[in-house]
């Protein structure tokens, strides 16, 4: 597949299939004269960058998560630390949340407490 096609199919940013390219990973990526055809091992590792973006890696992290699980099993741990890290950062967010959404219920109970009065 073309990279508009795997952009269309798939819908990944051609920006990202760039970034994926540029980075070196899409060595099985096979040059065509006028595009480069992607094979099922690039659209697993794209669908992997994706999910990465999709839980909040920055675009350097999405590399060194890749790099990583390239280098092969003995990275395991540090991939593990890094998904821990962003685990982390999300329940963080999520608390937050939580606190803003008791502090709007309050306000709402007292206004409608006042109100039926």
């Amino acid at each position: 597949m073309t990279i508009q096609e795997v952009s269309q199919r798939y819908q990944i940013p051609e920006k990202i299939l760039k970034e994926y390219e540029n980075w070196g990973f899409g060595d099985t990526v096979e040059p065509m004269p006028e595009a480069r055809e992607y094979d099922d091992q690039d659209i697993e590792y794209l669908s992997l960058i994706m999910t990465l973006y999709e839980i909040g890696f920055q675009s350097s992290e999405v590399e060194e998560y890749m790099r990583l699980l390239l280098m092969g099993k003995e990275t395991e741990q540090r991939r593990i630390e890094m998904l821990n890290r962003h685990r982390k950062d999300t329940l963080d967010e999520i608390h937050f949340r939580e606190k803003r959404l008791d502090r709007i219920d309050y306000l709402r109970f007292k206004l409608q407490k006042n109100r039926n009065r």
